[in-house]
């Protein structure tokens, strides 16, 4: 680590101690169970805490990364310079306004769903058997189900890199298939608020049982993978296609096309994110030679190339 690095650790030390990480295996962070080291991890355990940590990296000259629960997430080899701000293990806040559910950034997609469920309101089934933070689901417009966060979300709370918070509409997200406008803004969600719908407790437990035993027969959950690896090309299914192009069980390294689910790309235990990238690169020109249907991946790639 350089003296800026170096520095940085020792102010975010003393302002958080406990909640800093130096040369933080990126393994341990993500779903795929892959990544090299982060040279500063830190885990805010409230907005205050995270305006903190976003002000030291700047007087420092740090670059910022920010993680949600790193379930949509495949990490480089050689990991992250700077500081990385995991979101999902703080954050968990939640509170009831009526037909308002507020959640912190870092609490938990299922959850969130469960949460709503108990307090007898619909339209977060879909979200039930989906992994990571409700921040990151709203960051990539997550859905299952032909649901997405996009139906629920009616505003959310940010925090530009300067630390200054402020509010969005679900309108200012410019919601799209599995993207927002927050991908290009920099600003960091800390609260999530949904708008639901009164229902029926029963039937919305039914929904829910439903998608998570649909979930559990057909994907390939006793397996680290980041979900979903590509998007779904207009007219078609990922999934679909990969299996049709005789991918299913493909091997790249640790790396594997599911034989399960053709959709998802898994760790066979001892994947490295190279494994990964040139799988990716294999099953897109294959596809493309065999079906004419371009391939582009949901999994966001980040780190040190």
């Amino acid at each position: 680590m350089n003296n800026s690095v170096n520095q940085l650790a020792e102010v975010l030390k003393q302002k958080m101690p406990g909640h800093v990480f130096c040369n933080e295996p990126m393994k341990k962070h993500t779903s795929f169970k892959i990544g090299g080291p982060a040279d500063i991890l830190v885990q805010p355990q409230d907005a205050d805490a995270l305006a903190q940590a976003l002000a030291a990296a700047r007087d420092c000259g740090v670059p910022v990364t920010i993680l949600g629960n790193g379930s949509n997430v495949l990490v480089r080899d050689k990991g992250i310079r700077g500081l990385v701000i995991k979101i999902g293990n703080a954050l968990k806040t939640f509170r009831q306004d009526g037909e308002h559910l507020y959640f912190g950034a870092g609490y938990s997609l299922a959850l969130a769903s469960r949460k709503a469920w108990e307090c007898g309101l619909s339209g977060m089934e879909f979200a039930v058997g989906i992994p990571g933070s409700i921040g990151g689901a709203v960051y990539m417009n997550a859905g299952a189900y032909n649901g997405e966060m996009k139906c629920v979300v009616e505003n959310v709370r940010v925090m530009d890199m300067a630390g200054k918070a402020m509010e969005l509409t679900a309108e200012d997200l410019q919601f799209g298939y599995r993207k927002t406008s927050l991908q290009q803004s920099g600003y960091i969600i800390t609260e999530v608020c949904l708008k639901m719908q009164p229902g029926d407790k029963d039937a919305i437990k039914a929904m829910m049982d439903d998608f998570s035993s649909r979930r559990i027969s057909k994907q390939p959950l006793e397996l680290p993978s980041a979900g979903s690896m590509f998007k779904r090309p207009p007219g078609h299914f990922a999934g679909t296609l990969i299996e049709q192009a005789g991918l299913k069980g493909y091997t790249v390294g640790g790396a594997q096309v599911s034989e399960k689910h053709a959709g998802f790309v898994v760790n066979r235990g001892s994947a490295t994110a190279a494994d990964v990238l040139q799988l990716i690169a294999d099953v897109r020109r294959i596809v493309m030679e065999k079906a004419g249907v371009e391939l582009h991946p949901e999994v966001l790639v980040i780190g040190e190339e």
